[in-house]
């Protein structure tokens, strides 16, 4: 079985429930947390220690959304377990080193060519790239990245 494909219409449905409602929020996070409490707790390892506040709440943000998304979308998880996440975070930092180019949007076209969810990583992509909100600095966006679509990787490697 594979991910159902999370459309546009699915995190723009999300996104405008979850909105800056913090009471929905918190439902999305509750539901996560009971759901799939290795992707949550994945997001508190040290690894993580390095990104500022604001990128460390807007990467939960955007978790939420994908999370969401994937709920709208129909699709039935197993749980994620720690191999998945390692495995497919390895895979992605292999597939990253592979590129020359120096710009952000030019480094992650080859993570486009093989996905079965185009939509939500042009949705990680465009969050990450926002230049009005700044909540992502330059040295964040590529290890953000990273660890959405290894969560992603997960999601669809569970279904």
């Amino acid at each position: 079985m594979e991910l159902s494909f999370v459309s546009e219409e699915h995190i723009d449905q999300v996104l405008e429930e979850l909105g800056e409602d913090p009471v929905r929020q918190q439902e999305a996070l509750d539901s996560l947390r009971t759901a799939q409490p290795v992707v949550l707790s994945y997001l508190f390892t040290e690894n993580f220690s390095a990104f500022l506040k604001q990128e460390k709440e807007y990467l939960l943000y955007l978790l939420l959304v994908i999370w969401e998304s994937v709920n709208k979308s129909g699709a039935t998880l197993s749980t994620v377990d720690e191999e998945m996440l390692s495995q497919a975070e390895e895979a992605n930092w292999d597939l990253l080193q592979q590129v020359d180019s120096k710009r952000f949007r030019d480094r992650l076209d080859v993570f486009f060519k093989e996905t079965k969810q185009e939509d939500l990583l042009a949705f990680v992509e465009d969050s990450l790239l926002d230049e009005e909100d700044g909540f992502v600095s330059k040295e964040g966006r590529e290890p953000m990245f990273v660890i959405l679509k290894s969560i992603i990787d997960s999601f669809h490697q569970s279904a």
